[in-house]
């Protein structure tokens, strides 16, 4: 089964919500569609579960025009933030209710529903809460109850809008990780939208990362992670740094080390504003090691990772997170050079007004 999504507009008043978005998704894929607030991920997903309507643009299913079908004939399992359980119902009515009010010629016996009620209860790891209503239920436990509902009437396509998020964080992680293994048993094609950056790239196969009504990058998540195509990509995928530099030949140099710029959207030559990630720095208290000299303010962090803050170049307040034991050796208030393994350029490259790159003694503008 693939999904074709082909030059779909959405415009709400004079706010286009979707621009010409085109994505295929995959046989079995579970696909999450990542961005910000107004990016558009729920329109999207709102056009293939056939509660929105799109202005232009086609959907096929299997070269079957999608956009044709009601919302029944899509054969659509949907999973909300908000549960949308009936209340006067027990988990089991519920997750049943989408089979018992099929037509009498495609509804299965009573016996097939009670004993597909059985199999998600177990899928699902709630065996045994059959019986209890919603309001008896913990909040995870009403999405899973949620979660059997949707996969009881066996969709070909599973789509879930911000499933977790109004769960604690660590229910959300076990129910994360709880839907991988749902979606990997039952092979079911899956699209989970989120703006949650970690749960996008602990669970899709691909990522689709959206911005203003517009696909920004497609790619599993290594690939977004290694191969940024924009700034914002980068930006949006993780904490970054800022750091002024000079450009030459797809190179930022700054002062005491250099690193090569990723994703450039036009050769840039001269001054730029550099972005690097905490994790892409190194650290170094060598008497003759290269890099830039900074400062250590704060150290914070526990387990295997801690995060160094710095000051560097006039002021600038640079993170660095470094894996013990490594990290065991620093101290607030030591000298130390950093260096960074890879940069993109804000914007198109150049310096945003405000930023005043200065190169020279920066040892002698660190402040004390």
């Amino acid at each position: 089964m693939t999904l074709t999504i082909d030059g779909v507009f959405k415009q709400f008043g004079r706010f286009p919500a979707l621009t010409s978005v085109s994505l295929e998704v995959r046989d079995g894929e579970f696909l999450c569609l990542l961005g910000p607030s107004g990016s558009g991920k729920t329109t999207l997903l709102r056009v293939l579960a056939g509660l929105d309507k799109p202005d232009h643009g086609c959907v096929f299913l299997d070269g079957v025009d999608f956009l044709a079908l009601s919302a029944r004939e899509r054969r659509i399992g949907l999973v909300f933030q908000q549960y949308a359980l009936f209340r006067h119902m027990t988990a089991a009515s519920n997750i049943a209710f989408g089979l018992q009010v099929r037509p009498r010629a495609s509804r299965p016996p009573r016996t097939a529903i009670s004993a597909r009620v059985g199999e998600l209860l177990a899928l699902t790891q709630i065996e045994g809460l059959g019986g209890r209503y919603p309001a008896q239920l913990s909040g995870g436990q009403r999405q899973r109850v949620a979660l059997a509902r949707a996969l009881a009437v066996e969709p070909r396509l599973l789509l879930l809008d911000e499933p977790f998020g109004a769960l604690d964080a660590k229910v959300r992680k076990e129910l994360r990780d709880e839907l991988r293994r749902i979606h990997d048993a039952t092979g079911v094609t899956t699209i989970l939208v989120t703006h949650d950056q970690e749960e996008a790239m602990a669970l899709a196969d691909r990522v689709v990362l959206m911005n203003h009504g517009r696909i920004e990058q497609i790619g599993s998540p290594a690939e977004l992670d290694d191969a940024p195509a924009s700034p914002f990509v980068f930006t949006f995928l993780g904490e970054t740094n800022r750091l002024p530099c000079e450009v030459v030949g797809g190179v930022a140099r700054f002062e005491g080390f250099a690193a090569p710029v990723v994703c450039p959207i036009e050769p840039v030559q001269g001054r730029g504003v550099a972005l690097f990630r905490p994790e892409d720095t190194r650290l170094d208290s060598g008497a003759h090691a290269e890099g830039l000299p900074i400062r250590v303010t704060a150290i914070a962090g526990r387990g295997s990772v801690r995060r160094i803050e710095c000051q560097a170049l006039g002021g600038q307040r640079l993170t660095a997170e470094i894996a013990e034991p490594f990290a065991a050796s620093y101290q607030p208030g030591q000298r130390l050079r950093l260096t960074a393994r890879r940069v993109v350029l804000d914007g198109d490259g150049r310096q945003r007004r405000g930023a005043s790159p200065e190169f020279g003694r920066a040892d002698e503008r660190l402040t004390s």
